[in-house]
């Protein structure tokens, strides 16, 4: 199951761009947010090799001990030399010899065993940085979305200045108002053409946020959020244990566990004495210099060996309380994913439920409240019935309550976001 969504993590940003060929940014949701998250994003990308890196050192522990070959000549005198003829006729003594390390107690095997559970803690890290780098994206997309509404509150508001100041100038010519009521007005006319250029710094800085995101930098100022803000929802959800077992943090967690306790059994396996396997054969020319006697040599010959260690001085008790040490560690580390991953979702929980009430105030009765009383001081101001200050408190008040429900719509969608991040595995 674990290699098989390693697999999956590693195809999708393939799997996207064949969905999504080009996206068009200056009209992008987040769904095409997430197929360019998939392809492009560096953190991911980082991620993959880590993967890639765990599978080859899969392979390398699963590799047999080579064979050595060893040649070599010997019997050689400087003062007679090695002789005419060709090389088996050389008054030297030659040999060829291969040894074999043989493992025992099944130190492959465990290393195998230890290399898969890397590589699928490999693949839950993934997973883990998938879910991280997606609620980052999202994060950024909602950011996007509040600065163009930000912005698009402020030019509305900046255009309603600017002809409330026309207007103004033409009854100051005849006389219908004060100059210094358009001297008030003038003034939030010109606050309002700044917030409008400070909401379109706003946007340019999430435009390049979310850029980075999909890596998409060079086309950072067309970006464009087009996706509605996200409608409250119910986040109930499963029993709070299952939902951190579930999570790929804590499951990368354990897998690193079930990898220490593999490496430890691997150390203690070292004090399994491996076997040196060598056969060899020698070539004893005749010696002319002693025809006809014992030295006139031998022909070939054939010996087999076997070599032993000999622990009398270390029987690799560093390297096993070491192990012992990293399985230790690998606890330590899987009670504190549980501890982060069950605090990170309470906390999304209360975040969630917090912002869904400041959320539906603003939609069930502060905008409405606030819309109803703009229009009545625009009504009133227009007849008379009520002077430059109150309609300006109005219009300011309106402007405000409208960026604060922006504000809150926005953080409901991080929140219910980080929320799904908490308690998903494929978040």
């Amino acid at each position: 199951m674990r290699l098989l969504l390693i697999t999956l993590l590693l195809t999708w940003g393939l799997m996207a761009q064949a969905q999504v060929q080009a996206p068009d940014l200056a009209h992008l949701s987040l769904r095409e947010a997430d197929a360019l998250l998939a392809q492009k994003n560096r953190e991911l990308q980082t991620a993959r090799r880590a993967v890639e890196a765990a599978e080859a050192a899969t392979l390398t522990a699963g590799a047999r001990p080579n064979p050595n070959l060893s040649l070599g000549v010997g019997s050689i005198n400087p003062q007679v030399g090695v002789g005419a003829g060709g090389l088996r006729d050389k008054i030297v003594d030659s040999s060829i010899r291969i040894d074999q390390l043989v493992e025992r107690g099944n130190k492959r095997e465990l290393r195998v065993s230890t290399a898969k559970q890397f590589e699928a803690a490999s693949g839950e890290d993934l997973a883990d940085v998938l879910r991280q780098q997606r609620l980052v994206l999202r994060g950024s997309y909602y950011d996007l979305l509040l600065a163009q509404d930000k912005v698009a509150i402020s030019a509305d508001t900046a255009e309603l200045y600017q002809r409330s100041l026309q207007a103004a100038d033409l009854r100051l010519k005849a006389g219908d108002i004060a100059s210094s009521d358009v001297a008030r007005i003038r003034v939030d006319a010109l606050r309002a053409q700044n917030d409008a250029g400070a909401a379109e710094a706003d946007r340019r800085r999430a435009q390049l946020a979310l850029a980075y995101m999909i890596g998409a930098e060079r086309q950072a100022d067309v970006l464009k959020a087009t996706d509605a803000w996200p409608a409250a929802q119910a986040t109930a959800a499963a029993e709070l244990d299952e939902l951190i077992e579930r999570r790929p943090d804590v499951r990368a967690a354990r897998s690193r566990i079930e990898a220490a306790g593999v490496a430890r059994d691997l150390a203690k396996s070292l004090r399994t004495r491996d076997l040196t396997l060598g056969a060899q054969i020698d070539h004893y020319p005749a010696n002319p210099l002693f025809a006809g006697g014992s030295g006139a040599g031998t022909g070939n010959t054939l010996g087999v060996f076997v070599s032993v260690p000999l622990f009398i001085r270390y029987n690799y008790e560093g390297e096993i309380a070491q192990a012992e040490s990293a399985y230790n560690s690998a606890n330590d580390n899987l009670e504190r994913a549980r501890a982060v991953a069950r605090s990170e979702i309470a906390r999304a929980q209360s975040d969630v439920t917090a912002a869904a009430e400041r959320l539906a105030r603003y939609q069930d009765n502060l905008l409405a409240e606030a819309k109803k009383s703009a229009d009545s001081a625009e009504f009133a101001y227009k007849n008379g019935a009520i002077g430059v200050m109150d309609l300006l408190d109005a219009r300011r008040t309106l402007r405000a309550i409208q960026l604060d429900a922006a504000l809150a719509q926005a953080d409901y969608a991080k929140a219910l976001a980080a929320w799904q991040s908490a308690v998903s595995a494929t978040q």
